[in-house]
């Protein structure tokens, strides 16, 4: 019997995320102004801070090379 990988709960909210923006009809812009609108200072900074993680991430994925160069 296969044991499965228990998601955490960073795993759990990452996923959430990816799939409220990865939604085609939502109107990214549009949601910023509202989160703008409504959201705290912190909420935002909080997620700065989880941008800026992701961008980090992807970079040394890619090894800081754009992923379409051919070598």
């Amino acid at each position: 019997m296969k044991r499965r990988h228990r998601l955490t709960d960073e795993e759990k909210v990452a996923i959430k995320i990816a799939d409220l923006v990865c939604d085609l009809r939502t109107d990214l812009e549009q949601v910023g102004v509202y989160y703008a609108q409504l959201a705290p200072l912190v909420a935002y900074n909080r997620l700065q801070v989880i941008a800026e993680s992701a961008k980090a991430q992807k970079e040394n994925i890619y090894d800081g090379h754009n992923q379409y160069t051919l070598f």
